[in-house]
């Protein structure tokens, strides 16, 4: 039964499969890591008193979050052609850019919102001790509002993490591409999209949990 197991196309597409997990992986993880620094810039600027700071913040964000990722990543692998900026950009590098950049301006809310929410005396408590405004933001107020982004900046991973099957379109080998290589050699295409779903879960399924302990232990 074992050897049987081990012989099904379920179990022989893994290795395969987890080559393309591993490019998604690093797609979701860096993108997100740039992606939060950029979102943090946005979400800040959304909240400055400065009407071209706020401006601008804010058309980055609209624009970002009223297109689809998918169309964003063609412009930005197709349409940003070595005519235009004078290089060729790689699938991974589009993707990575392109979760980046989607990720920043949904994140750029979070901290908009998460900041927006903590009181107004915690702003003036921190002036009355004599700190900046700058200092009052980073000593007093932007670790509370940090604890309160924690749980909607674990669904954006969430998201992000399934935005990056969408890349196939441009022959990034993440998983789902992987996947459609695979049944296009085999033509076991049933057993390799249970797989492909399966791996997805066993990373989502785990890292929900995690999020909703975080929140009841944060209790936010």
């Amino acid at each position: 039964m074992f050897e049987a197991l081990m012989d099904s196309a379920y179990v022989k597409s893994l290795p395969f499969l987890f080559e393309g997990l591993q490019l998604t992986l690093l797609i979701t993880v860096i993108g997100l890591i740039l992606g939060f620094i950029l979102g943090a810039i946005m979400g800040l600027a959304r909240l400055s008193k400065n009407r071209l700071t706020y401006g601008i913040s804010t058309v980055f964000v609209e624009v970002v979050r009223g297109t689809p990722i998918l169309a964003q990543v063609m412009f930005i692998y197709f349409g940003l052609s070595e005519d235009l900026i004078g290089v060729n950009i790689s699938g991974l590098t589009a993707a990575i850019i392109a979760i980046t950049i989607n990720a920043g301006a949904y994140i750029a809310e979070i901290v908009r919102g998460a900041v927006h929410s903590i009181d107004r005396g915690q702003f003036e408590a921190g002036r009355s001790l004599g700190l900046t405004e700058r200092q009052t933001m980073r000593y007093i107020v932007w670790p509370q509002a940090f604890k309160r982004m924690i749980p909607p900046l674990g669904n954006q991973f969430i998201i992000s993490l399934k935005d990056t099957s969408l890349f196939s379109v441009i022959a990034v080998g993440e998983l789902l591409y992987m996947g459609r290589q695979y049944f296009n050699a085999t033509a076991e295409v049933f057993e390799t999209l249970v797989m492909v779903c399966l791996i997805y879960l066993m990373i989502t399924i785990p890292t929900s949990l995690i999020l909703r302990r975080i929140e009841r232990k944060l209790d936010v």
